[in-house]
C-alpha cells in the first residue's frame, strides 16, 4: 500500500527545527492510521490519545507491520516501531494506546534533535 503522506526527512529539514509536540504527533499518527484503516472502511474513526490499537481500532499484527512501515516512511529511521514493541509482552502490546505511541515518537524525535550537530 502506498500513501501520499510526506513526513519530515532529515535531508530536507531546516538546520534547527524543534521536535514536534504531542498534538502535532497525534495529528500525524491519526493521519497514518486513517490510511491503514481505510482498507477496512474506518477512515473517519475518531482517534485520541486513549484510543487502543487492539480494542478500539481492532488492528491485527499485520496491521501493526503496516503501521510500522508507514511510521518509518513518515518519520524516517529515527522512529522504529518494531524496537518500541520488541521488549513488550503480548498483554502490553494488546493494551497499547495511540498515546503510548505518541509519547514514544515525541521522545524519540526529541532525543534525535538533541543529538543533531
Amino acid at each position: 500500500m502506498t500513501t501520499e503522506l510526506e513526513g519530515p526527512h532529515p535531508d530536507t529539514q531546516p538546520a534547527r527545527s524543534p521536535a514536534p509536540d504531542a498534538a502535532t504527533v497525534l495529528a500525524d499518527i491519526s493521519a497514518i492510521l486513517r490510511v491503514v484503516l481505510e482498507e477496512y472502511g474506518l477512515d473517519d474513526f475518531d482517534i485520541t490519545m486513549e484510543t487502543s490499537f487492539h480494542d478500539d481500532l481492532e488492528l491485527e499484527s499485520i496491521d501493526l507491520v503496516t503501521l510500522s512501515a508507514q511510521l518509518r516512511e513518515f518519520y524516517g529511521e529515527r522512529v522504529n516501531f518494531a524496537a518500541f514493541i520488541a521488549d513488550r509482552g503480548l498483554e502490553e502490546i494488546i493494551e497499547l494506546t495511540v498515546g503510548d505511541l505518541v509519547g514514544h515518537v515525541v521522545d524519540t524525535l526529541a532525543v534525535a534533535e538533541v543529538r543533531r550537530p
